[in-house]
């Protein structure tokens, strides 16, 4: 069987590497029912799901990663997010002035999808009241010029913090995995050339992985098949699950950012305001009484 929604982190206890493997199962199948797509833009949906879910392991306080793609192909946004307590959700946004080919729907890449365009990864520390600490928002940008997700990921870390970074991502209709090895700043062994070569071995073992083996095979068994002779510890797992952060409230909230008058110019068209999420459907219904009372005076409908 394989792991249902898990991610478990590794190390190598020879040298300075580090590794996560994630399977998303019931959360990336919530997920793809609020968004009806076809099976190439499914599966890269679940590519950027378990990615998230890998950088989500990097969080050390209370807060979301986001990792989102845009572009000016035949899609234009595709985002998912994960945070401190291992709740994800993700959406995607066509470009309504171009329509996708069948061979782009089917089979197309991340490039191919998403045409030109940037990769931003995102740390949005949760705001709390009365919190003293002051935690500062990161958002980091690199271009899309690999063809796939992992390849621009690779890129991001090379750039960003100047460590090797390799990633395995491999998604079906029902199960999405990633595979991600680092290597650390040195500690454990100073010569370089050591290092490089244990390196070069992982990523070696590593790339002979499969999408049939990444996708049907538990974390321990695949572990295991690539990486037996290496000596590896595997910790404890953490559970992910789909989970949207939309609310009543902040559906209200939302309708006091719009403007007064563009509430009355809704509520003389329609009688009434709906807001609907458009991470997992919930549906929000105002009547004009209880957006008046929100606005704290009269508005016309």
């Amino acid at each position: 069987m394989t792991s249902n929604d898990l991610l478990h982190r590794f190390l190598f206890d020879d040298c300075d590497i580090r590794g996560e493997i994630i399977t998303l199962g019931d959360s990336y199948r919530e997920v793809l029912s609020h968004n009806q797509q076809p099976p190439a833009i499914r599966q890269l949906l679940g590519e950027f799901l378990a990615a998230v879910g890998l950088l989500s392991s990097t969080l050390k306080f209370d807060g979301k990663i986001i990792l989102q793609a845009r572009g000016d192909g035949a899609i234009s946004t595709i985002m998912a997010e994960c945070n401190f307590h291992q709740n994800l959700r993700g959406i995607v946004r066509a470009n309504a002035d171009i329509e996708l080919s069948d061979q782009q729907a089917n089979q197309g890449s991340l490039r191919d999808l998403l045409g030109n365009g940037v990769l931003v990864i995102t740390i949005e520390p949760q705001r709390r009241e009365n919190f003293e600490g002051k935690l500062e928002r990161y958002q980091g940008i690199v271009p899309m010029e690999a063809d796939d997700l992992a390849g621009c990921l690779e890129d991001y870390f090379q750039q960003s913090e100047q460590l090797a970074t390799r990633l395995w991502l491999a998604a079906d209709d029902q199960t999405v995995t990633g595979l991600f090895v680092q290597a650390l700043p040195q500690q454990l062994n100073t010569n370089p050339e050591d290092n490089q070569d244990r390196w070069k071995t992982i990523t070696t073992l590593a790339d002979t992985v499969t999408a049939e083996e990444l996708c049907g095979l538990d974390h321990p068994t695949l572990l295991h098949r690539l990486f037996h002779e290496q000596p590896l510890r595997l910790f404890e797992p953490n559970q992910l699950r789909f989970s949207c952060s939309c609310s009543r409230e902040r559906s209200a909230s939302a309708l006091l950012t719009i403007g007064r008058d563009e509430v009355e110019e809704l509520l003389i068209e329609k009688g009434s305001i709906d807001i609907d999420c458009q991470f997992c459907n919930q549906h929000y219904h105002f009547s004009a009484e209880e957006v008046r009372k929100l606005l704290g005076g009269d508005v016309l409908h």
